[in-house]
């Protein structure tokens, strides 16, 4: 049987820090990326296929902030907006991997699925959200938001006088339609799923599924998918090329081989960021306890390359 693999496409993947955001950006920035996974393809792997959304769904945001305040368009909700973004990503992600496929003779399906991902609607980052969102706003609108949608704000540390929309960012529960997705992979057809952590729902008393307004971290959904699917490898495609201790400071070292109790102690040392890598090395780790073999966290273009990345397994063996 062949290898199915998750590969989790970072916000770098698709957009980096220094640009506008164009289509003409991310469409190059995506066919680098993609490019890589021919390696994976042609070494026999199955793939499942997830992203970020994170620059997308802002702007998205700022639209909603737009359309309202010019021309008194209705805003949509943050499960809308989410959905939004899969559908426009996924194209975009589908459309240029087709065509690499092309280039290099490769036969292959290629489909998109608009993903739902399930939360507790009693997790208690409801009580706390956390996670900022959208356009940074002066102290007297984001009050006026606040008393008109009861939007909860935070001030920014970066930008004085500032206010951003803070929402929950709750642990993903179960992946909708995952039997669906390992079915089609493993049939070898290619699946992009579960973009920007899901579209977050719960079900409600009556099992009706409900929308959520909150956003679910990318990396720990497809974790999530991965383990649900049997994947046997999770890789995260960021923006280094490994996994540092004492990272920008003395004593800096890249991690190549990693071991669950190893990472562990990292992780409790507080060794990784909890603003950026935490959440990939708590992916990865759920993953290798649910079962699976190997986790890996490298660049978005080095993954050919296996001097780069950081692998993490349960056990590392010399």
């Amino acid at each position: 049987m062949k290898k199915l693999a998750v590969i989790a496409l970072g916000g770098n993947a698709l957009l980096r820090g220094d640009q506008v955001g164009t289509i003409e950006e991310q469409e190059q920035n995506t066919t680098e990326t993609l490019e890589n996974l021919i390696y994976l393809i042609r070494e026999g792997y199955n793939l499942v296929i997830t992203h970020g959304n994170g620059p997308q769904v802002g702007n998205v945001l700022m639209r909603n902030d737009a359309g309202e305040q010019l021309y008194n368009i209705a805003q949509m909700p943050l499960d809308v907006c989410v959905a939004d973004t899969q559908g426009g990503i996924g194209y975009m992600i589908e459309r240029i991997l087709r065509n690499i496929l092309n280039k290099y003779g490769i036969e292959k399906n290629v489909a998109c699925l608009v993903t739902q991902v399930v939360v507790d609607k009693d997790d208690l980052a409801f009580s706390d959200p956390q996670k900022r969102v959208g356009k940074i706003y002066e102290k007297d609108a984001a009050d006026d938001l606040h008393k008109s949608k009861g939007w909860i704000f935070k001030e920014e540390v970066k930008v004085k006088g500032g206010y951003r929309r803070v929402v929950p960012s709750p642990s993903p529960v179960r992946v909708m339609n995952e039997e669906i997705i390992e079915d089609m992979a493993r049939k070898g057809n290619i699946v992009i799923a579960s973009g920007g952590g899901g579209i977050p729902v719960y079900i409600d008393e009556n099992n009706d599924i409900r929308p959520s307004e909150a956003v679910i971290d990318k990396d720990m959904a497809s974790s999530l998918l991965a383990s649900a699917i049997g994947a046997d490898e999770f890789y995260i495609l960021t923006d280094v090329p490994f996994v540092y201790i004492n990272y920008k400071k003395t004593g800096e070292k890249a991690l190549e081989f990693l071991d669950y109790a190893d990472t562990i102690k990292y992780l409790n040392e507080g060794q990784f960021s909890r603003g950026s890598m935490a959440p990939k090395i708590q992916a990865c780790l759920n993953f290798i306890k649910s079962g699976g073999s190997k986790s890996v966290i490298t660049e978005a273009f080095k993954l050919e390359d296996k001097s780069y990345g950081t692998k993490i397994t349960m056990k590392y063996e010399d």
